[in-house]
């Protein structure tokens, strides 16, 4: 039984008194480039907080000087020692010393390490405050003609080529944009995997650079941004567009095909998944064409 709004505010509740000889673990947005961008409770919990975790102290070091702020412990925290650091974190939270969680840019654990330091925090009943910010993300997708209300995040695709393809075909498939991030030295294999698997004219956005002197936001189809690029600069932000709707009529076969096997609500389902046509409207064509079928509650 899933606990009342309510329920769940009184259990943060007590928690947190149940655990105030805890320290605060604050997770931290920081600039992506433009050191402006910092927000003005960021550079107050940032100077008071005494331990700092980090991917790289020296980018850090940076940040830090500019703000004025001087943590007596800076810990590294990244990809290679992040499970190890994060229990020297735990440990400093437990015996009642406040930490703050930052990224080498950006809000902390959007495809950057710190996970693992939260979950553990959270299983601790460790306090986690958010301190929001810039993120490449969100500054992507505000300044992009693409995603409109939906999107789906995947982070960083595959390395892989095999694995990077079958990731973009099962999304290009799908009516939600899709938005992810790539590295300078696979862009250029990417959007010819895009072309490959025939979305040379489907609309994307690419970002790179964002907030900094060679900011670059290009707006077009998947061939022509491809042939926009230039020479790879920094890491990218991509929002490529849903596909469109199909037409009812092709939807509608899928289903009729799937009727012969299985029983309306699941043949929905699945011609759902498959086309991107609305769930329920193809529910109720299939109660339509088998009105013999007992009624499925769940299946809008």
């Amino acid at each position: 039984m899933t606990p009342a709004p309510r329920q769940l505010a009184t259990a943060f509740r007590q928690t947190r008194e149940a655990n105030l000889d805890t320290g605060c673990l604050y997770v931290v947005a920081t600039p992506i480039g433009n050191l402006e961008d910092i927000t003005a409770r960021a550079v107050r919990i940032l100077k008071a907080t005494p331990t700092l975790t980090c991917e790289d102290t020296r980018r850090c070091r940076i940040l830090l000087r500019h703000i004025g702020a001087e943590p007596s412990e800076l810990i590294p925290l990244h990809e290679r020692n992040e499970a190890a650091a994060s229990r020297l974190a735990l440990r400093r939270l437990v015996a009642g010393r406040d930490v703050a969680l930052v990224s080498d840019a950006g809000t902390p654990l959007v495809s950057d390490p710190g996970f693992e330091l939260v979950r553990q925090a959270a299983q601790d009943g460790v306090p986690i405050v958010p301190i929001p910010g810039p993120s490449a993300l969100t500054a992507a997708l505000s300044a992009s003609p693409v995603a409109g209300g939906r999107f789906v995040f995947e982070g960083f695709l595959p390395a892989r080529q095999t694995a990077r393809r079958a990731a973009l075909a099962h999304r290009l498939r799908r009516p939600e944009a899709v938005v992810f991030f790539e590295a300078p030295h696979r862009i250029e294999a990417t959007f010819a995997d895009l072309v490959d698997l025939g979305a040379a004219e489907r609309p994307i956005t690419v970002a790179r650079e964002l907030t900094k002197v060679f900011e670059t936001i290009l707006h077009g189809s998947v061939a022509a941004v491809a042939a926009g690029l230039g020479a790879p600069r920094g890491e990218y932000v991509c929002i490529l567009a849903g596909a469109a709707a199909p037409p009812l009529a092709e939807a509608e076969g899928v289903l009729d095909a799937l009727l012969e096997e299985l029983a309306p609500a699941q043949a929905a389902r699945l011609a759902s998944k498959l086309t991107g046509a609305s769930r329920a409207t193809l529910y109720q064509q299939a109660t339509l064409r088998r009105p013999d079928a007992r009624p499925d509650k769940n299946a809008t």
